[in-house]
C-alpha cells in the first residue's frame, strides 16, 4: 500500500511540476513576444520624407512594339519616367499599405467616421497621398501622348500609360477619403491604383 501512495504521488508531483512549467512558459513567450495588435488597431501613419530626384544611369525601355514608337520619346518623357520611377520604388508599396490598412480600420468600425482615431488616421493617409500626387502631377502630365489610327489616347513611351492613370486613380483615392465617404466608395480608385502599380512592377521598367 506504501508503495502504490508513493507511485501516485510521485506521478502527481509530476504533473503539477508540467503544469508550472507550461503556465511558466507560457508566461515568459506572452511577456517576450507579445501577439500583435488586432486587425485595425495601427496608429495614423508618419509622414512619408520628400522624394527628392536624383541623377541616375535608369535608362527607359522599348520593348516590341514600343521600339516603333521610340522615335516619339522626348527627353521630357524619359526624365519624367526616370523620376516616378523614384517616387514608385521609394514609396509606392509602403502608400499602398498605408491606404489598405486605413480602409481596413473604417470598415471594423463599420464606417463610422467619428470612432476612434478614424479622423486622424485619414488625415495622415491623405497628406502622404497628396505629397505623393504633387510629386507625380507635373512628371505624369509630361508624358507625350498620341492619337491612334482609331482615335483612341496611345504613350509612345513603355509604361507611360500605366503611370498616367496610376496618378490619376491615386488623385481619386484622395478625393474620396478627404470626402468622407465609405471605403465601398474609394474601393475601385484603390483597386485601379494597385492594378496599375502592379504593371509597372511586373514591367521591371524602374530596373
Amino acid at each position: 500500500m506504501g508503495k502504490v501512495f508513493r507511485g501516485v504521488a510521485a506521478v502527481t508531483a509530476s504533473l503539477l511540476m508540467s503544469a508550472v512549467l507550461a503556465v511558466a512558459g507560457t508566461v515568459a513567450v506572452a511577456v517576450a513576444d507579445p501577439p500583435p495588435d488586432p486587425v485595425g488597431h495601427e496608429p495614423p501613419p508618419p509622414r512619408l520624407p520628400m522624394v527628392v530626384p536624383t541623377a541616375s544611369d535608369w535608362e527607359p525601355k522599348f520593348p516590341p512594339p514600343y521600339d516603333q514608337s521610340r522615335r516619339h520619346v522626348t527627353d521630357a518623357d524619359i526624365a519624367a519616367q526616370r523620376e516616378m520611377c523614384q517616387w514608385f520604388t521609394e514609396q509606392y508599396g509602403e502608400l499602398l499599405q498605408q491606404i489598405d490598412r486605413f480602409n481596413i480600420k473604417l470598415i471594423s468600425r463599420h464606417g463610422n467616421w467619428a470612432a476612434d482615431d478614424v479622423m486622424a488616421h485619414a488625415d495622415a493617409v491623405t497628406a502622404n497621398i497628396d505629397q505623393s500626387v504633387a510629386f507625380l502631377t507635373p512628371r505624369a502630365q509630361a508624358l507625350t501622348q498620341t492619337r491612334t489610327f482609331a482615335g483612341d489616347n496611345y504613350f509612345p513611351l513603355y509604361q507611360g500609360e500605366s503611370f498616367y492613370l496610376m496618378w490619376q486613380h491615386l488623385s481619386n483615392v484622395s478625393a474620396g477619403i478627404r470626402g468622407r465617404q465609405p471605403a465601398w466608395f474609394t474601393g475601385p480608385s484603390v483597386q485601379r491604383f494597385k492594378y496599375w502599380g502592379s504593371r509597372i512592377n511586373r514591367s521591371q521598367v524602374c530596373r
